[in-house]
């Protein structure tokens, strides 16, 4: 059995890196290496977060938080360029709107093949109305 925090490694980080990378590089002009630069991690890896080879998750991808998430991703890209904030609290707060939103519960129903114990699930207060 792995714990939810497995899955984001595997599966969240890296989709979460790609989304910002490609906001990065494409929404705010960012060379691939200087976001590799701020990543920690090297010109191919962004490259491949670029062409989809890293950081795809169909589960996240077709859920219904999946548009907030990316609204999400532009205003971490914002304050990433416009006042410095570090990506690594920016990734953290990206990652709690995905386990607040429910996408970590389907990922976890998904992968695991059953349901999600009650760390992964958002109580009904806690998620936001409109995703």
């Amino acid at each position: 059995m792995k714990i939810p925090c497995e899955l984001i490694v595997w599966y969240v980080l890296p989709n979460i890196r790609r989304e910002l990378a490609k906001e990065l590089v494409e929404g705010h002009g960012l060379t691939q290496a200087e976001v590799a630069r701020r990543f920690g991690v090297t010109d191919a890896a962004i490259s491949q977060y670029l062409k989809k080879k890293r950081g795809a998750n169909q589960e996240m991808e077709e859920s219904i938080g999946y548009d907030e998430f990316k609204r999400q991703i532009q205003i971490s890209a914002e304050r990433i360029v416009n006042t410095g904030v570090d990506i690594v609290q920016e990734t953290c707060r990206i990652c709690g709107i995905v386990k607040q939103s429910g996408m970590l519960s389907r990922i976890y129903e998904v992968q695991m093949g059953y349901k999600p114990p009650a760390c992964v699930c958002p109580s009904h207060e806690d998620s936001p109305s409109d995703w």
